[in-house]
């Protein structure tokens, strides 16, 4: 090799191992590592491609060797400083990502994660008796997704939508009149779903059923979702699509798209972590550490905050759970603790000493 500082070197690496290339300043090393094996590996990709991809990439310098012989693919990584971001890896630093989410969104076979069988396309039709064979008495609200986590400020879309004679939208999760939804700030992202239908399973309704599913995923552009509130248990929601569904499970899936398979992305980050691969959390026993304190007194960052939010709130969620504010933490049943410790699943009646009541549900201690 004889590339800048490099004179007439010859080099042995080996496969699968950690080469350092050390020396002093000037000696060659960024010549040997950069201008000379990166060049050629970056070159021999280059003459792989098409002559129509060539053209664009322009033409690349052989370097000054003899021979290289057994070089593999090269990634080179510049010469910067990084910032200590959870979120820069090898793969973003050197935008393999971006080809990997690519290539896993456009080639990418989908596949049902309770029975593995491969996802098909769920017709109107099963979404119609899916729908129809729920509990008579539940209550649906049909929504036809418009907006997906999307920046914008949609007053076109919602003054179209007001045409079409929609009259009611879910704005990031809030239900607007159209005429009522608050100005859209075009820098955060917005999720937007049109209020379709509202609809009580009973005889007789499989007709209006199926117009307003088909409407729904007119607009939706074959995405459909249901509020389901059933006559007895929690509200929920089902998410139907034309394109990709389990015929088995039921499930339906999100179409294929490069931001699925990134963690940066809120679409394609784990719900748990938020894509940072790490959670973090609260140990209960550093949050009460001594569990024979009554529990108006136990939390201990709440020590000198017992103002006008923090133990009324407590006090009035331990009433309606059947707990004695001034029982000891240790003294108080397990599910009950950990309601107070992470919130109640249901609405509940908070009684406050001066008479107020409210309904709803309690945070819990470690959320608030």
């Amino acid at each position: 090799a004889r590339v800048h500082n490099l004179k007439n070197i010859s080099v042995d690496i080996p496969r699968n191992k950690l080469v350092v290339i050390t020396g002093v300043s000037g000696s060659g090393k960024s010549s040997l590592a950069f201008d000379t094996l990166y060049a050629e590996g970056q070159r021999r990709y280059v003459e792989s491609l098409s002559t129509y991809a060539r053209q664009f990439l322009g033409v690349m310098e052989r370097p000054d060797v003899d021979a290289i012989e057994g070089l593999s693919p090269a990634i080179s990584i510049e010469q910067k400083t990084t910032s200590r971001n959870p979120r820069s890896t090898v793969g973003t630093i050197t935008e393999v990502y971006d080809y990997l989410r690519l290539l896993f969104a456009r080639a990418g076979e989908p596949h049902c994660y309770q029975c593995g069988r491969r996802i098909e396309s769920q017709p109107a039709s099963r979404i119609i008796e899916i729908l129809e064979a729920l509990p008579e008495g539940t209550r649906l609200v049909l929504l036809a997704p418009i907006a997906r986590n999307k920046k914008g400020e949609f007053r076109r879309e919602l003054a179209r939508i007001a045409e079409e004679g929609f009259v009611r939208v879910r704005v990031d999760g809030e239900m607007y009149a159209i005429e009522d939804v608050p100005p859209l700030d075009k820098q955060v992202r917005h999720t937007i779903e049109i209020v379709v239908d509202r609809i009580v399973i009973r005889e007789g309704v499989r007709t209006r059923l199926a117009d307003s599913v088909e409407t729904a995923l007119r607009y939706g552009e074959g995405t459909l979702i249901a509020e389901i509130r059933p006559p007895e248990g929690e509200p929920y929601e089902e998410i139907f699509s034309e394109r990709y569904a389990c015929a088995a499970c039921g499930i339906s899936y999100p179409e294929l798209e490069p931001r699925l398979f990134s963690f940066n992305s809120p679409v394609g980050a784990c719900p748990a972590c938020d894509g940072l691969g790490v959670r973090t959390v609260f140990d209960p026993d550093w949050v009460i550490p001594d569990p024979t304190k009554p529990l108006a007194a136990a939390v201990e960052p709440w020590a000198g905050r017992e103002g006008i939010f923090f133990r009324p709130m407590l006090e009035a969620a331990a009433r309606a759970l059947g707990v004695d504010p001034q029982t000891p933490w240790n003294a108080i049943p397990e599910p009950k603790r950990r309601e107070l410790l992470y919130g109640t699943k249901r609405p509940i009646t908070l009684r406050f000493s001066k008479g107020r009541v409210l309904t709803r549900r309690f945070e819990g201690i470690i959320p608030l």
